[in-house]
């Protein structure tokens, strides 16, 4: 069977396609739900919020945009989502949302043992140094190499340009390369 676009999807899901929701929410919600910890730090708070986020998708399908590629959307929407849901039950410290936007991701060992690309280094080491980055970058290295958006996908969930995220992942890996040079001197 031929993929199906994200146009396509988006399409038929706007038009009440039930089959098109389905496939929206089995191919959108592990890397949200990810991505949906990365920024709440709690299960159950980024399950319900996920949930509700896909219902009201759902509800107010006919007053979407047209879209030709739905993953910056989607991240774009459940940040913004879940934000809002965590500041109203005050989970988060008062914070002028509208000047935060980007989210303080946490790498975990697990995810570093999958995408790791040197042996090298112990998981914990490359956690570590992931986690030493400026929020920007630790975001945008997610959104990449965690989430497998593309540059110009990224730029739009930030709200930065295109090249500033190439600048941004760029600056990230060069740190990291640094601070794994010194590691290695030592080790």
């Amino acid at each position: 069977m031929e993929k199906l676009t994200d146009k396509f999807i988006w399409k038929s899901l706007k038009e009440g396609d039930l089959n098109a929701y389905s496939v929206l929410f089995e191919s959108y919600y592990p890397q949200l739900h990810n991505y949906g910890l990365k920024i709440s730090k709690n299960v159950a708070l980024t399950e319900d919020t996920l949930q509700d986020f896909f219902m009201y998708i759902y509800e107010h399908r006919e007053n979407l945009s047209d879209l030709d590629t739905i993953a910056p959307y989607l991240f774009t929407s459940y940040k913004r989502f879940l934000l809002k849901v965590m500041k109203k039950n005050e989970k988060i410290k008062h914070t002028d949302f509208s000047m935060e936007t980007f989210v303080d991701v946490q790498f975990t060992a697990e995810e570093v043992i999958t995408n790791q690309e040197t042996e090298n280094f112990k998981n914990k080491n490359l956690s570590s140094l992931l986690n030493k980055l400026p929020k920007r970058q630790k975001e945008a290295i997610y959104l990449k190499y965690y989430s497998g958006l593309k540059a110009k996908e990224i730029s739009e969930i930030m709200g930065i340009n295109y090249q500033s995220v190439v600048n941004t992942l760029h600056k990230a890996i060069k740190s990291l390369k640094e601070e794994i040079a010194i590691v290695k001197l030592f080790n």
